[in-house]
């Protein structure tokens, strides 16, 4: 006799299941995100365990260590580890037109040519024709490159046992789906299908896989929040559209750090590895103008320094402005009132932006001193010293506190051929190592410190 089929409901945010309806998901607190359907009498899973046989068993220390294929692309091998785990499975989300499918057509390309193995890219958005054009754009021409429009999960899987290639891309997983699960391509139960079956197929065959994905309004990659969990690297692509600069974050990685981030610029022959960033950011900084100061941020644990500038007027309407870009617009109000409350500066009467070059964010304390000293620069009307770093935490009452990994901020700032560093006074005991030649000025508080820079 068979089993009945019978209703669930299905939450499309987190994917998590419920024998009825509710307004608000119990389980990522979205509101009406939970859809009906109708499950199946024999689940996939059932499927699948009544054809297998029996479990095999493997001791830790046996078998050879899996290999690691470097890309060639500095900045990609510098987040994944040295490049890519044999056999592991890799999640890539961004933002619409960040350059996702660029990075991964360079990077199946650089493969290709580096280690000579066939290699395949499933595109469901985009014309063979279109890709073709894509390619000729990134000056890509390899044999062993091969294209494919296929989205119906069994006959990719049948196509690629055939061809065993050893590298595989999937453009996107929101547009493959399988006829074993009753759902819309990009739904929640596609996708984990799908996702589950290309992790089982890639650790059987020893294929490395590199899902794209869509993300969602909230930033988050589409679909279950399982499929992050499935995957052995999670990667994020970050940047704005109207600017050059992409940063590549590493959230998950099971084969390496998180700490480390990739930045790239955007070409019209595709994405460059940006391999001295600092150096970038700086070099149309202009001598002599006040506002201007150079401050060490980091991004992930990695120092880079940048420019940040500061512009002061007098208001002319009733509500002077407030607007920053690349720091918190709350800090920068902080920043202001400690200003005017412990230097006595007029800065409640002032328009006041403030823009960190390069189109970098940094929500990090130790953004506090640079930015305070550039508004007090522009303030006064007075430059600060050209070759000097400025970092620290801007506390309430005017003192200057630490900040994290401070030794490396100043091993780049002394990389870039800065000559003085001007530090908090605490730091003092984590530099005990440094360059007795590099001229570091510890620093108490922001009285002392605006009263030696600017009189």
């Amino acid at each position: 006799m068979p089993k009945k089929t019978k209703i669930i409901y299905i939450c499309s945010n987190c994917g998590a299941e419920f024998p009825k309806w509710m307004g608000q998901c119990p389980q990522c607190g979205e509101w009406n995100t939970l859809e009906e359907k109708i499950s199946a009498p024999e689940s996939m899973l059932q499927k699948r365990t009544s054809k297998a046989g029996k479990s095999t068993f493997h001791l830790i220390n046996t078998g050879e260590d899996a290999r690691r294929f470097a890309t060639g692309i500095p900045e990609l091998d510098r987040v994944l580890g040295g490049g890519f785990l044999e056999g592991s499975i890799v999640l890539l989300g961004g933002d619409p037109g960040i350059g996702k499918s660029t990075l991964a057509l360079q990077l199946l390309n650089e493969l290709v040519k580096k280690h000579r193995f066939q290699a395949v890219y499933f595109s469901g958005e985009e014309s063979i024709r279109q890709l073709a054009l894509r390619a000729r754009r990134l000056n890509i021409d390899n044999d062993r490159f091969m294209l494919s429009n296929d989205v119906e999960l069994n006959a990719i899987l049948n196509g690629l046992a055939e061809q065993k290639p050893r590298f595989v891309i999937f453009d996107s997983i929101q547009t493959l789906y399988t006829r074993d699960a009753e759902a819309l391509p990009g739904s929640i139960t596609q996708i984990r299908e799908c996702a589950s079956s290309l992790m089982s197929f890639g650790k059987q065959f020893n294929i490395t896989i590199i899902l794209i994905g869509h993300i969602t309004k909230s930033g988050g990659i589409a679909g279950p929040k399982m499929l992050e969990h499935l995957v052995d690297t999670v990667l994020y692509m970050e940047g704005d559209q109207n600017n050059f600069f992409r940063i590549l974050r590493s959230v998950k990685n099971r084969f390496g750090s998180t700490n480390e981030v990739g930045i790239f610029e955007m070409k019209s022959s595709g994405l460059e590895s940006v391999g001295n960033p600092s150096d970038i950011f700086l070099s149309e900084r202009r001598d002599g103008a006040s506002g201007s100061v150079v401050a060490c941020g980091l991004e992930s644990t990695r120092p880079l320094l940048v420019e940040v500038q500061a512009l002061t007027a007098k208001a002319t309407f009733g509500t002077p402005q407030r607007n920053a870009n690349g720091i918190d617009n709350r800090r920068l109000s902080m920043l202001l009132a400690v200003a005017e409350r412990q230097l006595g500066l007029p800065a409640g009467m002032h328009d006041v932006f403030v823009n960190v070059v390069g189109g970098l964010k940094f929500p990090e304390p130790a953004m506090d001193l640079p930015v305070l000293i550039a508004i007090v620069s522009s303030l006064k009307n007075v430059t600060v010293p050209y070759k000097a770093v400025f970092m620290g935490e801007v506390g309430l009452t005017g003192e200057i506190r630490s900040v994290s990994h401070v030794a490396r901020r100043v091993t780049e700032a002394e990389r870039m051929g800065f000559e003085e560093i001007y530090l908090p006074r605490a730091s003092q005991k984590a530099l005990k190592d440094v360059n007795p030649s590099l001229h570091l000025s510890y620093v108490r508080d922001i009285q002392s410190l605006t009263g030696r820079l600017f009189g």
